[in-house]
């Protein structure tokens, strides 16, 4: 079935979200959810959206310095001048939209303060800001009548010139995005879906590591399947490990413990007891997250540890409870009491501060298809994401995307001569066991060798046996009929080959890349 809309947005998180509710008072919009409206890494992200808004301490030059200084210099300035200078009239929008940020007794924003940045500018809710927006935009989305979501489909990939017979090359200098294919698991149908503006807002790629904080929908669909259709994809070896995910072995994915409770007065040890980051960095528990990141892995491996200790026990019991609800009541669900026991954490696999490439406008190297939130690669975030900055991006580009789009979508056809899904010679699908073995494989290559720290042998042996499960899907994707779960593991082999393939070519210790072979040099 064809269907048509004039804008097609692909996930449902911030990003996703906010630029649906920009656009819809000029068209149709259908906004494709994986699963339910909720699963986004929107949901998960506890900490806050960093803007600067208390003028008399801060300022945007202080925002851009310390963006530049966490992405160790590589950021794109123009992308971190355009995020920090826009983001205090986005945190507007999102009020208007209904979210509620702590204030203080004046009736000022509760600032925190989080690791490399200068100043208090942390707007947050509790410690749960990002279910606040999500179900503040939730509401929003709901609500309006131009917007239709469709829950619990997925898109397999974008439409081209390719569907139209052309060959299309990394080298086609106007390669332009009709829609996409969306497959109904439920009838296990694929429909086509035309559009003249397409959005990819897919969120990130934590699972296709063993141990992330990501929902376990977070598998990179949106880059493999840009990559797919020869658009841009950058940055890929920049994924950054949260250095404090709860230890609790069997959780997937790992609950978070937010670097704001290091701003609160953290401090971190080892299983014995002994403060630790004092060895690594003068900023201590404070330092930026690949810092500590790295710091906790090599207590971890040095020690034989299976993780380290998050101390708050000096700071007022009933303050600290105030502070963090839902991070007190997670533990002590588990028998810890974070007020007397030391938190157990370990870094697992959070944010990716590469993908699809695009400019200003989120505008990617495919006509008439944006990217934004975490799927994205503005330029942003350099070698390394500064804690907080994520959330107002998202809505920043997204912003950009609605702006730029509008100018232009009515210059847009549907593109009709695009064919229907064509599933003639598939068979039903293989055993489930060949997928899920795949995937956990994928896992286990991901977290082993192209982890926090990496070498050209650790690389090469990544190479070396994702070719094989690569070689191993593709086969059995053109054998099987089309299911959530194959296109997902041929995402992951496609994003895993990405992030090892871009580490591969850098030949230096940068940001959030540590490879043992190329140590970083001290300027």
């Amino acid at each position: 079935m064809v269907k048509k809309f004039d804008f097609l947005v692909i996930g449902s998180g911030i990003a996703g979200m906010s630029f649906a509710l920009k656009v819809a008072h000029k068209g149709k919009v259908a906004l494709i959810c994986k699963s339910g409206l909720e699963e986004a890494n929107t949901f998960f992200a506890q900490g806050g959206v960093a803007s600067v808004t208390n003028l008399l301490v801060d300022n945007f030059e202080k925002h851009i310095e310390d963006t530049m200084i966490a992405g160790d210099w590589i950021s794109d300035r123009a992308a971190v001048e355009k995020v920090v200078r826009e983001a205090p009239a986005q945190i507007d929008a999102l009020i208007n939209w209904g979210v509620d940020f702590d204030k203080n007794e004046k009736g000022e924003f509760d600032l925190h303060r989080e690791g490399g940045h200068s100043e208090f500018r942390i707007l947050h809710h509790k410690d749960n800001t990002g279910a606040e927006i999500q179900d503040s935009l939730i509401k929003a989305v709901q609500r309006h009548p131009n917007i239709t979501v469709i829950e619990n489909h997925f898109a397999i990939e974008i439409l081209t010139q390719h569907h139209l017979g052309v060959n299309v090359t990394r080298q086609t200098p106007d390669i332009k995005c009709y829609g996409a294919y969306i497959l109904d698991p439920k009838t296990g149908k694929v429909d086509t879906y035309l559009a003249k503006v397409t959005l990819m807002a897919t969120g990130g790629v934590g699972s296709v590591y063993k141990t992330t904080t990501n929902p376990l929908v977070a598998t990179g669909d949106g880059i493999a399947m840009v990559y797919r259709a020869k658009g841009t994809v950058k940055d890929m070896e920049f994924v950054q490990f949260h250095p404090t995910a709860l230890y609790h072995p069997g959780d997937r994915p790992s609950f978070l413990i937010t670097e704001a409770m290091r701003g609160y007065g953290g401090v971190l040890r080892t299983m014995d007891g002994k403060e630790f980051m004092q060895k690594y960095d003068a900023r201590l528990s404070l330092a930026p997250r690949d810092i500590v990141a790295r710091a906790i892995d090599n207590e971890m491996k040095n020690r034989g540890d299976d993780h380290v200790y998050l101390d708050v026990t000096h700071k007022d019991p009933e303050e600290t409870k105030k502070h963090f609800p839902n991070i007190y009541e997670k533990c002590l669900s588990l028998g810890i009491d974070i007020t007397k026991d030391y938190i157990p954490v370990a870094p697992a696999a959070h944010y990716l501060c590469g993908g699809i490439q695009v400019d200003l406008n989120a505008q990617s190297s495919i006509e008439r298809l944006y990217a934004v939130g975490e799927c994205s690669r503005t330029g942003l975030h350099g070698g390394n994401r500064l804690a907080s900055n994520s959330l107002i991006e998202a809505v920043v580009y997204a912003d950009a995307a609605a702006k730029h789009s509008l100018q232009v979508f009515d210059q847009y056809d549907y593109n009709d001569a695009i064919p229907e899904w064509n599933d003639e010679g598939t068979r039903s699908p293989e055993e489930m066991v060949l997928i899920t073995q795949s995937m956990k494989e994928v896992n286990q290559i991901m977290s082993t060798y192209v982890g926090i720290v990496r070498s050209d042998l650790r690389l090469k042996r990544a190479w070396d046996r994702l070719d094989i499960l690569y070689e191993e899907t593709e086969s059995l994707f053109k054998r099987s009929v089309a299911s959530k779960e194959i296109c997902e593991l041929r995402n992951m082999i496609n994003v895993g080959y990405l992030i090892m393939r871009q580490a591969m070519e850098r030949k230096e210790s940068r940001g959030l890349h540590y490879t043992i072979d190329y140590p970083h040099v001290k300027k």
